[in-house]
């Protein structure tokens, strides 16, 4: 029996730091109050700490991209990354 969240939106529009973003996925995912807010810290969460919802949809990508391209761009190869290596635990996911 599937037990994992069907799909989990995260707002982003308004994220003007990378503190920020971390904080956001940290309450949006339910993170572990230890989550580091960096992006191996993440990394660890998404492929083992955390049940990561069977779709993420990750809304306001086009603003992130503009405010902070080098998170959006690390946040990006970290999701992708983990559908590739965990494809049965990973969220597959929907940038809008």
């Amino acid at each position: 029996m599937e037990t994992r969240e069907a799909e989990l939106t995260i707002e982003l529009t308004g994220v003007r730091s990378s503190r920020e973003l971390h904080k956001h996925l940290m309450t949006a995912l339910r993170f572990p109050d230890f989550y580091g807010q960096n992006w191996d810290a993440f990394w660890d969460a998404i492929t083992g700490l955390i049940e990561m919802p069977l779709h993420l949809r990750l809304k306001g990508w086009p603003e992130l991209v503009r405010l902070l391209p080098r998170d959006a761009e690390i946040l990006r190869q970290s999701l992708t990354q983990a559908q590739a290596m965990y494809p049965s635990s990973a969220a597959t996911v929907t940038y809008d």
